[in-house]
């Protein structure tokens, strides 16, 4: 399916998909660079080159954003996508040397498809020659979002699919705020209109379970599946630094809280980036407003393509 998504100029957004093996990886590359911020909020996080983009540390711009399946394993896509941007010239300059900056995050999605297969570097880079910045981009099961799941909390047999989303405004001084999403998450998506569940658990007879309600009924040793994790970046064109735009980050994260329940669990992984282009200078709490709306569209459209 094809979800309409703005993106700003000097960012390309590729995937590669092994349908097979249900697994698969996005990733957005900054061709001019960008400011990035990350929040991480799940208790089982998976991710690679995190840590430098907290303000107070020396890099100031990312060469390249990786969702991926393949949990830790995963992350060897990351190798692929430095490969591509080392091609490219892109990188931070270290006397003679340029290193790509490629923070990365991963879901567990070996719950489907054949095999244990994990994406690799070859994956990586050819989402890297993929990567388009078209103004529609794919949704569903592709690319990092291809063996995700929902509603896993009595384990997958009873799960739903989950998948890719995506969501954006463009407002009328040219600022672009998007977001994309990949849902993979223990608890269930509610609808951000009304709150009704329209992806989870289920019960034998077809029903949703209601995720919390189950939990408070005191059924407390029947999370058995921590493979989770709902990871995904707000893209936009604003002029904001790193400690601004990992408050965009944060803000992201509430629009994950407000339709998946529960989120942020000991068993899931939830990872935001948040990227900026600078070009157009705007307050940080507009940003983070936006992001907190389309994460919950990007959400929805995740799991019902």
């Amino acid at each position: 399916m094809i979800s309409t998504i703005n993106i700003p100029a000097g960012i390309r957004i590729g995937h590669f998909t092994h349908q097979e093996y249900a697994t698969g990886c996005t990733v957005i590359i900054c061709d001019n660079g960008a400011s990035c911020g990350v929040d991480i909020r799940g208790g089982a996080p998976g991710t690679r080159e995190t840590a430098l983009l907290a303000p107070q540390c020396l890099v100031e711009t990312v060469n390249a954003i990786l969702l991926t399946g393949g949990s830790a394993l995963g992350l060897a896509a990351a190798d692929g996508v430095m490969k591509y941007c080392q091609e490219q010239g892109y990188g931070f300059s270290m006397g003679k040397k340029k290193i790509p900056i490629v923070p990365a995050a991963v879901i567990y999605d070996f719950n489907v498809g054949v095999g244990d297969y994990a994406p690799t570097a070859k994956d990586g880079y050819q989402a890297c020659l993929q990567a388009s910045n078209a103004t529609f981009a794919e949704v569903g099961k592709i690319g990092a979002g291809t063996g995700a799941l929902v509603g896993k909390i009595c384990g997958i047999e009873y799960a739903m699919g989950g998948g890719l989303g995506t969501a954006s405004l463009t407002f009328s001084q040219g600022l672009i705020v998007s977001v994309i999403v990949v849902v993979n998450t223990l608890g269930d998506v509610r609808h951000y209109k009304d709150n009704r569940i329209i992806a989870g658990a289920r019960t034998k007879e077809g029903k949703f379970l209601d995720a919390i309600k189950y939990i408070l009924e005191e059924n407390l040793t029947t999370i058995n599946s921590p493979a989770n994790t709902l990871i995904g970046a707000v893209i936009t064109n604003a002029k904001l630094d790193k400690a601004a735009l990992t408050k965009v980050a944060s803000m992201a994260q509430i629009g994950v809280a407000q339709v998946i329940t529960p989120a942020h669990t000991l068993y899931d992984g939830d990872t935001f980036f948040a990227l900026g282009t600078g070009e157009i200078k705007v307050d940080v709490n507009f940003v983070g407003i936006a992001a907190t709306e389309l994460v919950k569209k990007a959400i929805i459209t995740a799991v019902t393509t």
